[in-house]
């Protein structure tokens, strides 16, 4: 199942914003990682199967304070379904069709060297 995370984490400064990043794109099945929000505070994570507990827990240890604030099902759009329609040809005179026949070779040649 895809999830989509956004996290508040304390982040001072461009370390820090690096420190968070690494820390989140290591974790298990995390497919991208952002920062968004007007002070760039928040981690946006998409993953499949990414445990958010265990994912805060290890910010908070590297970074002292993070916080989960949402988590939410991604769902892909789903396709629009094209209706394929086949036109019917109806051609005359009918085209003309060629039969050919394979005849294998009888018996092979016999030996010239000997």
């Amino acid at each position: 199942m895809k999830q989509k995370i956004v996290l508040k984490v304390s982040m001072h400064c461009s370390k820090c914003r690096t420190k968070a990043l690494k820390v989140a794109a290591v974790a298990y099945g995390v497919i991208s990682v952002a920062l968004e929000g007007a002070e760039k505070d928040k981690l946006v994570i998409i993953g499949d199967g990414v445990d958010a507990a265990c994912l805060t827990e290890a910010l908070r240890k590297k970074l002292c304070h993070a916080s989960i604030e949402i988590v939410e099902e991604v769902k892909d759009p789903k396709p629009e379904k094209k209706e394929d329609k086949k036109e019917l040809c109806i051609c005359w005179p009918p085209h003309q069709v060629e039969y050919y026949r394979v005849v294998p070779d009888p018996a092979p040649a016999p030996c010239t060297i000997m």
